[in-house]
């Protein structure tokens, strides 16, 4: 383990301070609520000293993105880890996505935001190759569990598709309806009851489509689902219950 100098320590305190700072304000007033002024007068830290750590507030705002993969990334190596066949992994994966928007709703909405192309364009070459390491790693987790998959026979899958291509399937899927579940208007009218039990189904849709075994139809995944909150989220899901 490397152990850090006493200026290495201050350097990260601060910018954790900073980001902490950040996040709540971001969400609160959007990318024009964020203010590096602002930052420096709450912080009581002189301007100069802000801009040391980050040239400008996208610099700020992709690190907050970052500090979110990186959370993501550690449910989903926890669900990875689950015991049980490819497709029961791949339910546990789902679950820790869930479990994860439920959760932490503010570093949901700064993963939205950061995918703004003007904002992305603003940031440095350094935080973007981080950001991108960080979104590989849960695409490498996702990936390895499609591989699991196809190498034990649970899955053939369709022609000329990759597993990170039906990850990625399954990915925009989760995060588009999530991101719809974020702006916090009601489903309900449009007949849509229990939004995140959509999700989930529109998934085993598409795994039952591609012959995934075992199907929706012969094995109980939300028993499966029951069990993976219980052995593995147990404390996560008594703070979404409250």
């Amino acid at each position: 383990m490397e152990i850090l100098t006493r200026k290495q320590r201050e350097i990260q305190k601060r910018e954790a301070d900073i980001l902490s700072l950040s996040r709540p304000m971001l969400i609160e007033g959007g990318y024009h609520g964020l203010n590096m002024d602002r930052i420096a007068t709450e912080l009581e830290y002189s301007k100069g000293t802000i801009y040391k750590h980050f040239s400008c507030k996208e610099e700020i705002i992709i690190a907050l993105a970052i500090e979110t993969q990186e959370k993501r990334s550690e449910f989903f190596s926890r669900a990875a880890a689950f015991q049980g066949r490819s497709r029961e992994r791949l339910t546990a994966i789902g679950v820790a996505g869930e479990l994860f928007v439920r959760l932490f709703p503010d570093h949901f909405a700064v993963e939205q935001i950061i995918n703004s192309r003007s904002i992305w364009e603003k940031t440095s070459h350094n935080r973007r190759e981080l950001m991108q390491v960080a979104e590989g790693k849960c695409m490498h987790l996702v990936s390895g569990i499609v591989r699991d998959g196809v190498d034990c026979g649970d899955v053939v899958l369709p022609a000329k598709t990759t597993p990170e291509e039906l990850v990625f399937g399954l990915w925009s899927l989760t995060f588009g309806a999530y991101s719809i579940l974020s702006t916090g208007e009601s489903l309900t009218n449009l007949g849509v009851e229990d939004p995140f039990r959509s999700v989930r189904t529109n998934v085993h849709h598409i795994l039952n489509g591609i012959g995934w075994r075992p199907l929706s139809s012969e094995h109980d995944y939300d028993a499966v689902a029951e069990k993976i909150t219980h052995e593995i989220f147990a404390e996560e899901f008594q703070s979404v219950l409250g």
